[in-house]
């Protein structure tokens, strides 16, 4: 199974989370104040849920999940909406974290995949 999208637009703050640590996914209809901080992409029906092992393509990198927070499955599902955190943490501090380890942060621009690979 796999979930593949594509990122459609940075918001304008989007850099602000970046240099945090964070990359921040919504679909392309999410609200201004949300769009504004997040990398936009195209809807897409999640197959499955997002599990530690799990591998995930951002751009140009792919990472393993580590963690995944409470609610991080159902608000991918409903809003193609989670919190990518790079630190490969074994849990997950808030409940819309995904954690991945890999190698650095991804680069991110329209046109980039967005990718679950689900094991």
């Amino acid at each position: 199974m796999e979930y593949k999208t594509t990122v459609t637009k940075l918001g304008d703050t989007y850099q602000d989370m970046f240099d945090e640590g964070l990359v921040i996914v919504f679909n392309d209809n999410a609200p201004p104040e949300l769009a504004d901080l997040s990398a936009l992409h195209t809807p897409a029906k999640l197959p499955g849920k997002v599990k530690s092992g799990d591998e995930v393509v951002l751009g140009d990198k792919r990472f393993t999940v580590t963690a995944v927070g409470s609610e991080a499955n159902h608000t991918l599902e409903k809003m193609g909406h989670c919190t990518f955190i790079f630190t490969g943490e074994d849990q997950a501090e808030l409940d819309g974290n995904i954690i991945l380890k890999g190698d650095g942060m991804p680069k991110l621009k329209p046109g980039s995949p967005f990718e679950i690979y689900f094991k």
